[in-house]
């Protein structure tokens, strides 16, 4: 009864006196800084992926595959991998290919993703959702990452902090004063979300999409874009409690309990019909969040996890299949662009060219 009454005492006063704040996702560090074949000739030089967020599908890629075709099965959240996916009603060719994202170069924050949509001009509402190129994993094991995007994990390959999480710090737990990439765990009820986004005057919503452990989206509606030069668009939870005392005190059993997270899944731009229509600009730096803790770290006596290995197997469990949804897809994505023709169009200057060779 005295280790109850305990508990109920932390968990009234815990939530404002805990409450974090985590950069949940960084635009500035998904800057390509390594060049990885993207086909079997490719003899480019340029960087065209990003190092640390590097992803390997090829062993889900099946026997049909070949060796060489499997080595340049990788991909990364460099930014201009990034898609944007429009509205049914808007997915027209012309307006499908003018939608992409590109690196930016800020003078006040550096590299930041920069985002272009063409909507439709005619008086409809439309959207587009500009997303990451596969389902960030909350359970990809830190690893070492070579010139040619190689993977080598990094310790067992399944136990420690995810490497889409911020980076551990001096104790070997996560920093979260450094930017995550696209994961934060322990995250209890959030309290606000921030991104900071550069308007051109467009008044177009903006919101942010977030993924919970469940796998459940939240569309979080951050405001309009109508301003000009950097800015901060905020959400406040209208549900928070701020005092606890009017809170929902409840009794959970401590182990085995998996840490709740979150992770980025895109943003949501909405046009109005009665708007302007065509094309859109804009540039993304960060996404922040604060949030209460879902659990507080304790030295308890016995190492539950240690013994039983219970949350593990259910993580291990997790991270197969997280990988097993982002392969099939990114192989779809290879076998087409392998399909695509390679000849220069008739009229250009690449196939004249070739017949005087």
């Amino acid at each position: 009864m005295k280790q109850m009454l305990i508990l109920v005492v932390i968990a009234m006063l815990a939530g404002p006196l805990f409450a974090e704040e985590s950069i949940l996702i960084d635009f500035t560090e998904l800057k390509a800084d390594i060049h990885v074949r993207v086909t079997d000739n490719d003899t480019g030089s340029a960087p065209n992926q990003n190092r640390h967020t590097m992803m390997d599908y090829a062993h889900v890629a099946g026997g049909s595959f070949t060796t060489q075709q499997k080595a340049v099965m990788r991909t990364s959240l460099a930014i201009e991998n990034w898609e944007i996916l429009l509205a049914s009603s808007s997915r027209t060719v012309e307006n499908v290919t003018m939608s992409y994202t590109k690196e930016a170069p800020s003078k006040q924050y550096g590299t930041v993703m920069g985002v272009r949509v063409h909507f439709p001009v005619e008086p409809f509402n439309s959207w587009a959702i500009i997303k990451p190129p596969f389902e960030i994993p909350a359970f990809e094991p830190q690893a070492e990452i070579g010139d040619d995007g190689a993977i080598q994990p990094s310790g067992d390959g399944i136990t420690g902090p995810s490497r889409f999480e911020a980076p551990a710090g001096e104790n070997g737990k996560v920093d979260r004063t450094k930017p995550a990439y696209g994961v934060v765990k322990n995250v209890g009820v959030i309290k606000s979300v921030a991104v900071n986004v550069y308007g051109l005057n467009f008044p177009h919503g903006l919101s942010t999409i977030i993924i919970d452990s469940q796998g459940n989206e939240r569309t979080l509606f951050m405001g309009y874009l109508q301003f000009d030069g950097w800015g901060e668009l905020i959400w406040n939870n209208p549900a928070y409690v701020q005092e606890v005392r009017n809170r929902d005190i409840r009794l959970i059993p401590l182990y085995p309990t998996s840490t709740p997270f979150i992770k980025f899944g895109g943003f949501l731009i909405q046009r109005d019909a009665a708007k302007v229509g065509g094309d859109f600009v804009t540039y993304f730096k960060d996404v922040r969040v604060i949030y209460d803790l879902a659990v507080m770290d304790q030295d308890r006596d016995i190492e539950d996890e240690a013994l039983w290995h219970i949350i593990l197997d259910r993580e291990t469990a997790r991270k197969t299949w997280e990988m097993e949804q982002f392969g099939q897809t990114q192989i779809l994505r290879y076998l087409e662009q392998t399909k695509q023709a390679k000849e220069p169009p008739f009229n250009s200057p690449e196939r004249g060219q070739q017949q005087q060779q």
